[in-house]
């Protein structure tokens, strides 16, 4: 087999170890910081500086800025994020990003054969641990190392082609900055990743091949990256709401105005790379990884304060219809890209669901109570809708399922499904409701004021009791727990009060017989809402 043949095999080969180990260490990373990774993006602010900070730092996490940009446009595509703090978070997710770079970069430094030992370490590791945590800790060793592994076989497969005249010529022949430019354009968006680009680019510099002239023109190369890197967050706009499409669009103004300085700024220094990052550090790679980030760091900064003008730029491009309804999908498949951070959206979807069964709930006995035979159908036609909205959470509760989850996440999802089951038992009571009152209306049934009174006092206690339950799903605390044990002790005392002041009108003669079954049941009835509230803080 030819032996450049073989090479190009080897360049695949070394990628293929380089991208997989990259893959294993965000994913693991990922699963070990997942709490972290919710309590950052719980902290999006309309300061840019904070979102600035939680791009950098998610992005450094989950390695790759386009899964971030995705996420981002998932966020806002869902009403959970809007355009200032988007811009932000996508500026950010550039820095974050360069830390790839970085790490190739190391290969120029004698670290390679202990940086490669952490896949052994991580792989033995992993086999005689027990914990899940400690097991994706070694599993994130072993992608750093499966990391080294590709550069090494990268680097050995390009030493062959520096020995080709032919290639040498090939790639020195190419020296036009725009042609530069749009091959870093086409191969990022083609692979759709700008890491795996800006990986071959300096596993090419390191093994001592010249791109162009020298100089300057290997950084066309890395500014065209950037560029191409927008294709993934743009496919994932398709679909979206238009704010969904105005935050990938912010994304690829960001970075191409962003290439475009840096473009000007090289033609007109041509001597750049020579005076600053040649002459720092002596390593080409860590040239090149230098330039990467200064580049990035200093786009941040400079865009940081127009983040204003580039939404009111995306305003403008992309209109509102005056026909089109401003609706969000809170089900956004870009969030499965992260299940941590899904969940999050997820909880808030079921806090939001039990909200609406409780006010069901109220507005059915109070139906009962006003004797308001009329409304019966408006609040049937609510109780259709949550059952609705049960299934898309549960829909896309199996989807989260089916990705890579951490532990953690796999019990939230556990309780997810129990909590959702007891806000929908709230559901089948308010129907109970409904039924008692039609019993009611059609045998003219009579209750004294004090029924009502009481069954307005047991509505107050479960409504306080679903707001624990709501604040407790937010932000888990034990002291909503003590408080709504007492809430449910007041309840089943209430109801004990209420059921022994029916049997004593009953033997007083001050309440009809036939009334009875339905008051008993709807009182039970009641109690069992409250039971199920509190199954949420304990199961």
């Amino acid at each position: 087999m030819n032996e450049y043949v073989k090479a190009v095999v080897y360049l695949l080969a070394g990628l293929g170890a380089f991208l997989i180990g990259f893959h294993i260490l965000s994913d693991n990373i990922e699963k070990i910081a997942t709490n972290r990774l919710k309590k950052i993006f719980a902290k999006v602010s309309t300061n840019p500086f904070v979102g600035l900070g939680i791009g950098v730092g998610v992005t450094a996490i989950i390695q790759s800025s386009s899964i971030t940009t995705v996420m981002v446009v998932g966020f806002v595509n869902a009403g959970v994020m809007n355009l200032f703090q988007a811009a932000a978070i996508i500026m950010g997710a550039n820095i974050g990003t360069t830390i790839t770079a970085q790490i190739v970069a190391l290969k120029s430094f004698d670290i390679s054969f202990f940086a490669m030992s952490l896949t052994a370490i991580g792989i033995f590791g992993n086999l005689f641990s027990h914990k899940d945590r400690i097991k994706s800790l070694f599993y994130a060793l072993a992608g750093l190392g499966l990391v080294f592994v590709g550069l090494e076989i990268m680097a050995d497969s390009m030493s062959i082609f520096k020995e080709s005249p032919t290639i040498v010529n090939a790639l020195m022949s190419v020296n036009n900055p725009f042609l530069l430019l749009f091959i870093g354009i086409a191969f990022t968006g083609l692979v759709q990743s700008s890491s795996a680009v800006t990986t071959i680019l300096i596993s090419m510099v390191a093994a001592g091949l010249v791109i162009g002239n020298g100089g300057n023109d290997v950084l066309y190369v890395v500014l065209g990256t950037n560029i191409g890197t927008c294709v993934t967050a743009l496919f994932s706009s398709i679909g979206a709401t238009n704010n969904g499409k105005r935050a990938a669009l912010i994304h690829l103004m960001f970075n191409v105005f962003g290439s475009l300085l840096f473009m000007v700024l090289l033609l007109l220094w041509p001597s750049f790379m020579d005076v600053t990052f040649g002459k720092w550090f002596a390593y080409p790679a860590t040239q090149i990884a230098m330039f990467h980030t200064f580049f990035n760091v200093t786009c941040s900064l400079l865009f940081l304060g127009l983040v204003p003008q580039f939404v009111k730029i995306s305003h403008l491009l992309i209109k509102d219809k005056k026909e089109e309804k401003k609706t969000f999908s809170q089900f956004d498949k870009r969030l499965l890209e992260t299940p941590s951070l899904a969940l999050v959206q997820l909880t808030k979807e079921v806090v939001r669901l039990g909200e609406k069964a409780t006010h069901l709930l109220i507005d059915s006995v109070k139906v009962f109570i006003d004797d308001d035979f009329a409304n019966l159908e408006s609040i049937e036609l609510g109780g259709r809708e949550i059952e609705e909205l049960s299934k898309e959470i549960t829909n896309y509760l199996i989807e989260v399922t089916s990705g890579d989850v951490a532990e953690i996440d796999e019990k939230h999802i556990a309780l997810l499904h129990h909590v959702l089951g007891d806000y929908m038992r709230l559901v089948e009571i308010s129907d109970n409701f409904r039924k008692y009152e039609r019993r009611k209306h059609n045998e003219k049934m009579a209750f004294s004021d004090n029924v009502y009174l009481d069954l307005n006092r047991m509505i107050s206690l479960i409504e306080k009791e679903s707001n624990l339950t709501a604040n407790y799903l937010l932000k888990p605390d034990y002291k909503f727990i003590e408080q709504a044990d007492e809430i449910e002790n007041d309840i089943d005392a209430l109801r004990t009060a209420m059921i022994d002041d029916h049997i004593k009108r009953l033997n007083e003669g001050t309440c009809s017989p036939n009334s009875s079954a339905v008051y008993i049941n709807l009182v039970s009835n009641l109690e069992r809402a409250g039971d199920h509230l509190n199954f949420i803080f304990h199961g």
